[in-house]
């Protein structure tokens, strides 16, 4: 029983090592309705989560708007790139 729970430990911490973020980087360029838009069309948010994140990413610079693997999150960077926003996928 304790080699099954050091696995799934060791598990784990893999898992979160592997985990990454795709950050909306602030910019003066956009306005506020069109990266609302593109956050709740390209990353799925609801209205409220793409606002929140409009607005962090206001005030903060940054706003972490998905998180996974590098794989997962390189196809939403491609298309957020695409829109003109400015992105980064960071660990």
């Amino acid at each position: 029983m304790i080699k099954e729970q050091e696995d799934i430990v060791v598990l784990e911490e893999e898992f979160v090592e592997n985990e990454k973020s795709l950050l909306l980087i602030n910019d003066d360029v956009n306005t506020f309705e069109f990266v609302i838009e593109i956050l709740m069309k390209v990353c799925h948010h609801t209205r409220e989560q793409a606002e929140t994140c409009a607005w962090i990413t206001h005030y903060k610079g940054k706003c972490a708007v998905m998180h996974g693997s590098f794989e997962e999150l390189k196809p939403y960077y491609d298309i957020l790139l695409g829109y003109h926003l400015t992105v980064k996928i960071t660990d």
